[in-house]
């Protein structure tokens, strides 16, 4: 089967009735191609969100003006919406009181079903008690809270408020925490009582208290379930009636903000140095995350959403957007394959009729080489989108979904970054689905791959960079310098082109290929090669069920360094990779060194963290060992480790 086969196909009746479709008829496309309203979206910035305002029915006082552009800075400058007032929680609560808002799930598939209108009255009263905290707009609320209702009712709690909300997931450390909240200057920190992971439980009383100790200036620490033993953490007073279920009361009350006005502050990985705290525009979010779920993910009023995501993954602010479209959310707490029922992800889809499920190629990997089989199991009669992050996915993962899951659904594969809160390329109702692509660019975003001339380049891989501007780009990274900082990180001296830092191609099909990113990427001998191009090889050789690549730096050059997980102890002999590699990809994708470890370290996110495994091998400190899933894990790639590791020359 050949790189470009197609997976899936819309059939033609049920494209008439996709939400891209009624969008193409509003707006004059209803018999143009994709391609010509995405060249429509770059050309005419202004009518496209103007209609996606219309078409999304946003809340709020859109203003006299949609597209303001600087002839001097066009991207980093120009504004979208500059007299709009909006607020997202507004807009997420939206609909009818009697509706479905969420399903909290855990991992024994307990569930919880909360209605719109009863999630407004949680969203009330916690709106309430951050009010009586002092709570107002443009101040910092955090939390260290594990994905449920709760964590939701606070999160659009403080939105309601034009506060700004910030979060860490449960299993960060403390420095994990207080390098990021640290940056920020929460007024209030609210902690979860405790979560369970993997059928233990975790209690976050201490840690919430001793991150609330090392916040200079924290107000407020709100601890949900109880159980604080103090009634000061540093400067903190510690509060512990403070659930928001229960006592239903007034509904919330909305503060229309500017549309650039800060909504969230997100986090980088932050695997090599400190993350970088990026805030984002309140309207931006909200216009941008519309697009993509009503467009590109079909969402529909009365659908349901599953994303797998802790709540400081920007797929967590990403899934609950779909609130907004008149879909209800599962949120789903707990690990992806608890050990007492590894397929209960695919049960509760089943069983609770998800329409949408968003994970992670990890997730995807392990099931396929553990022979999962879900269609075996389970019918998932309303399945009908499979949204993957955080890594590229390999063709055999396609060839898994599409053979062991369900043939008729669109595997979108989706790419951008918590630096947009959203996407660069993504999934698309009207195209096919082609094994080992993603399916087209974003509507409003107008990307390409660049060679080292600096020039596009379609069919072979580049520097994946956008040259218009978009609503959900930053705002800034908090804190002094942070303008700076930013324009630095994301343009550099490249006169307003926003260089994203993945490796891309762009294929004659349409579809999108990303190898890696470009700071992992593999030079030997000057040719560059995406990481991702060695693992879907090697990770398809019987026996291997894991691996990470680094570049190893020689004089001025590079080694490939390849480290292998096996399974079981297998001894797969070091010429069978060498040989795949040659034939599969090319010689250049040929390792100079093949290692064996135990584990792969991945940060939450089930991002591989090449760029830490280097740093390990070259004896410099990792910084933020917080944000890996288990940083012991990098021991085993330590200088005085690897001679023994070693299995072919």
């Amino acid at each position: 089967m050949s790189s470009e086969s197609v997976m899936w196909a819309p059939d033609p009746e049920r494209v008439r009735h996709t939400r891209l479709s009624e969008f193409m008829k509003e707006t004059g496309f209803a018999d143009a191609s994709y391609d010509a309203l995405h060249r429509w979206s770059i050309a005419e910035p202004a009518e496209f969100w103007s209609a996606m305002w219309r078409y999304a029915d946003v809340i709020g006082d859109r203003g006299r003006r949609t597209f303001v552009r600087n002839a001097d800075r066009p991207m980093t400058e120009s504004r979208f919406f500059p007299d709009a007032s909006v607020n997202i929680a507004e807009n997420l609560l939206r609909g009818s009181s009697d509706d479905p808002a969420v399903v909290e799930a855990d991992e024994t598939k307990r569930v919880r079903e909360v209605t719109r209108g009863e999630l407004r009255a949680m969203v009330g009263k916690a709106q309430r008690l951050l009010t009586s905290l002092g709570v107002q707009r443009g101040d910092r609320v955090a939390g260290i809270l594990p994905n449920t209702v709760d964590a939701l009712a606070y999160t659009l709690g403080a939105l309601s408020l034009g506060a700004v909300w910030t979060s860490c997931a449960p299993e960060f450390g403390v420095r994990g925490v207080l390098d990021r909240f640290g940056q920020v200057s929460p007024a209030v920190l609210i902690v979860a009582e405790s979560y369970v992971y993997n059928g233990k439980r975790h209690s976050l009383v201490t840690k919430g208290l001793e991150v609330a100790a090392g916040l200079p200036g924290l107000e407020h620490i709100m601890v949900i379930g109880g159980g604080a033993p103090a009634t000061r953490a540093g400067t903190a007073r510690v509060h512990s009636d403070v659930d928001p279920s229960g006592d239903p009361g007034a509904e919330p009350e909305f503060v229309r903000v500017g549309f650039d006005h800060p909504a969230y502050i997100v986090y980088t990985s932050g695997t090599t140095g400190l993350p970088k705290s990026v805030v984002h525009r309140t309207g931006g979010v909200l216009v941008n995350l519309f697009k993509e779920h009503l467009l590109h993910g079909n969402v529909h009023p009365g659908d349901r959403m599953l994303y797998y995501t802790n709540t400081a993954w920007m797929m967590y602010h990403w899934s609950i957007a779909a609130l907004g479209c008149g879909a209800s959310v599962v949120l789903y707490d707990g690990a992806a394959i608890p050990s007492d029922n590894p397929r209960v992800l695919w049960e509760l889809l089943d069983e609770l009729g998800v329409t949408h499920f968003g994970t992670s190629p990890k997730y995807l990997s392990v099931m396929r080489k553990d022979g999962v089989r879900p269609c075996d199991a389970v019918e998932l009669r309303a399945l009908r989108f499979i949204f993957s992050a955080g890594a590229p996915l390999t063709e055999e993962q396609f060839d898994w979904v599409y053979g062991h899951v369900k043939s008729e659904l669109v595997l979108a594969s989706i790419s951008g970054g918590a630096e947009i809160l959203g996407c660069f390329v993504l999934g698309n109702p009207l195209l096919p689905v082609r094994r080992g692509e993603i399916q087209s660019p974003a509507l409003g975003m107008s990307v390409a791959a660049l060679d080292e001339r600096q020039i596009p380049v379609v069919g072979r891989a580049g520097d994946l960079v956008c040259t218009e501007p978009f609503p959900s780009m930053p705002l800034t990274f908090w804190g002094e310098g942070g303008r700076q900082r930013y324009l630095k990180a994301y343009f550099g001296d490249k006169d307003e082109v926003w260089f994203h830092g993945d490796l891309a191609e762009f294929r004659a099909s349409g579809g999108v290929v990303i190898s890696g990113r470009t700071d992992t990427t593999l030079k030997p001998g000057g040719i560059r090669i995406g990481t991702s191009e060695i693992y879907r090889v090697v990770e398809s050789i019987p026996g291997v069920s894991d691996s990470v690549v680094v570049g190893y730096p020689v004089e001025d050059d590079m080694e490939i360094w390849l480290f292998l997980v096996t399974d079981n102890g297998a001894d797969v002999a070091p010429e069978t990779i060498r040989s795949r590699l040659r034939s599969e990809a090319s010689p250049r994708h040929v390792p100079k060194r093949i290692f064996r470890v135990p584990q792969v370290p991945y940060n939450l996110s089930g991002k591989k963290v090449e760029g830490a495994v280097l740093q390990t091998i070259l004896g410099r400190e990792v910084r933020n060992r917080e944000s890996l899933t288990d940083p012991a894990a990098l021991e085993h790639y330590c200088p005085d480790e690897l001679a023994s590791s070693e299995v072919g020359l």
